[in-house]
């Protein structure tokens, strides 16, 4: 699987329809920020306006903590700002702090580059004028220091390059963003709001850095970009500082509940974030296909045959539906 959450592709091989299946093979929270009834007809009848923008930038500079010297761009969503980073950026080597999420090597081979995959940033050679880390890292949840991305963004600076850093998971990691400490520098910073907020397919994503990138960004975007919906919704959302709190410590407690039934089950949890565990098992794709047949999509990886990555169930009734399956599974392999 190139990404999680392609349940097409489980139902075509195992049966079922979509309401029968227990989806875990993402990172997308299962608890979504409620959305109002109250959107007035004209969000969704107008074309999306200048200052419903400015607004949801606002909202947004506020909620990840964006200082003002620092442009700031909306698209739909961060896999969008993704495949235009290598034309917008323009030559030079590309190193990847890896494994990690494939879409950052997949846009920017499609642009003719060979994105080198490095264990760590201290690694990129000398050569790299780009470099892209995932932090927190996705599937591992790895943390790279504050020191270890700054030391990174300087050298790359002296080859007139940029630090790509893919927050996408840092909503859930208090402290793992480098956003709030940047200023006018080499450093571009994406943010991804559907995964916390449980609302991927409102489909809305951020990018901040220097404004003379942003600003390549949002003409190459063009007008009305980002959906009225998406305008009005992500404002609201990023706003509800209540919401937030609450929601990361529930995440918290229910990703403590997962980790302690998978090591009951005899997984190895060694990674992730409070909206995915990272288990070790001997053989991940026998497991996975066993928990397929009885309708529960986990994400397994082809560079690690021992690696299963698992989602929040959710709900106590999907927790002891996995408990359940786990058992029964665990006990056929």
């Amino acid at each position: 699987m190139q990404h999680g959450g392609d349940l097409a592709l489980a139902i075509d091989r195992y049966g079922g329809t979509e309401k029968d299946w227990l989806d875990l093979s993402t990172g997308i929270s299962p608890h979504a920020w409620p959305v109002p009834e109250t959107l007035t007809t004209e969000v969704w009848q107008r074309l999306p306006g200048q200052n419903a923008l400015d607004r949801l930038l606002g909202a947004a500079r506020k909620a990840y903590g964006c200082p003002d010297t620092v442009g700031l761009v909306a698209a739909p969503g961060t896999q969008a700002l993704i495949a235009l980073l290598p034309d917008l950026l323009g030559e030079g080597d590309v190193a990847i702090v890896s494994p990690t999420y494939p879409s950052h090597a997949a846009a920017w081979a499609r642009s003719g580059r060979k994105p080198l995959e490095v264990g760590y940033l201290e690694a990129i050679a000398d050569t790299t004028r780009y470099a892209v880390v995932v932090n927190p890292n996705n599937p591992d949840g790895r943390l790279t220091s504050r020191a270890s991305l700054q030391a990174a963004a300087q050298v790359l600076a002296k080859r007139d390059g940029y630090l790509i850093i893919d927050e996408a998971f840092a909503d859930v990691v208090p402290g793992a963003s480098l956003l709030p400490a940047i200023g006018d520098e080499n450093i571009l910073v994406l943010r991804s709001f559907g995964k916390f907020f449980g609302l991927a397919g409102l489909r809305l994503g951020f990018l901040a850095g220097p404004r003379r990138i942003t600003r390549r960004f949002s003409e190459r975007l063009d007008s009305w970009a980002v959906s009225g919906p998406a305008l009005e919704i992500g404002r609201r959302a990023l706003a509800d500082t209540n919401w937030q709190e609450a929601m990361c410590r529930q995440l918290a407690d229910e990703m403590a509940d997962l980790t302690l039934l998978l090591s009951e089950q005899g997984l190895s949890v060694f990674g992730g974030t409070p909206l995915f565990a990272l288990a070790a098992t001997r053989n991940a794709a026998a497991l996975h296909e066993a928990l397929a047949r009885r309708r529960i999509w986990t994400r397994i990886f082809d560079y690690a045959p021992t690696w299963m990555r698992i989602g929040l169930p959710g709900s106590e009734e999907n927790l002891q539906r996995l408990r359940q399956a786990l058992a029964d599974a665990v006990k056929e392999l």
